[in-house]
């Protein structure tokens, strides 16, 4: 008996098993309201606590990485034990609208409002809040059109149309991070940081094409280049740490745009 079949026989006797899927998803979308909550703390801070806050502000980008690895193996899971299910397909992007939505927007919200000294006029809070609710507003949009998508065509390419709502989260993430980790001046993000999270969310609601990263992964064993690009990846998140890690998660956020700009200018040349 092979193994696939030795799994399949397995399942069925555990229907139990169905549920870890769903289990999975409820798990990313507690990390991500565990990462509004950390963030919310904050607020007790005063002006003189900034590396608190930077700290604060880190602890919750690392919990909405790590609802990442939830989002990977529930549907993992769900194709392991055959519980693939339009309910699955719904709960996911409800908990992703919450750990990649909610979550990565109330951070950049409450950080930028910290790092002016809590002391942003009404129109300034105006233009933060309105830019994080770019950010917010596209990525119900994108989950949104995902879920018609996985409905009608029942399937999914190599390839998403748009910036992922995870991808959109972790070049959020990396650059709290790498702000906390490096000495630049901080308060700049104050200004940086709200105009990047609107244009993730514009790259979210875009037709830019991006690679599948899930698929990608799992066509690795099957292709030597991707699994000695993949290897050296790894290495270099090891040794540079949160500098590597920022370097390639912003290098796949321009990526797409670059070529999308690239073929743009070489098919109207041709043309």
């Amino acid at each position: 008996m092979s193994v696939r079949k030795r799994v399949s026989e397995f399942v069925k006797n555990n229907r139990f098993l169905k549920w870890v899927p769903n289990i999975l998803t409820l798990c990313n979308s507690l990390c991500g309201f565990a990462a509004v909550l950390y963030t919310l703390r904050a607020y007790e801070l005063s002006n003189y606590q900034q590396m608190q806050a930077i700290h604060v502000f880190a602890i919750s980008a690392w919990i909405i990485f790590f609802a990442m690895i939830f989002d990977a193996m529930d549907g993992f899971a769900a194709r392991l034990f055959n519980a693939a299910s339009m309910h699955g397909i719904q709960m996911d992007s409800l908990s992703d609208m919450v750990t990649f939505g909610l979550a990565p927007a109330t951070l950049v919200a409450i950080m930028t409002h910290f790092l002016r000294d809590w002391s942003l006029d009404r129109t300034q809070e105006i233009i933060v809040y309105l830019l994080c609710s770019i950010y917010l507003g596209c990525a119900a949009l994108r989950l949104a059109t995902y879920n018609v998508h996985a409905m009608l065509e029942k399937k999914s390419g190599d390839k998403f149309s748009g910036l992922p709502s995870p991808g959109a989260a972790s070049a959020i993430c990396v650059v709290v991070l790498f702000a906390r980790h490096a000495e630049i001046d901080i308060r700049f993000l104050s200004y940086m940081l709200p105009i990047y999270a609107a244009f993730l969310g514009l790259l979210m609601v875009s037709k830019i094409p991006y690679t599948h990263m899930g698929k990608w992964l799992m066509s690795v064993k099957r292709n030597p280049k991707r699994m000695l690009m993949l290897v050296f990846v790894l290495f270099t998140v090891a040794l540079f740490k949160v500098e590597a890690l920022t370097f390639w998660v912003t290098g796949y956020i321009l990526w797409g745009p670059a070529v999308w700009l690239w073929q743009l200018v070489f098919k109207h040349k041709t043309a």
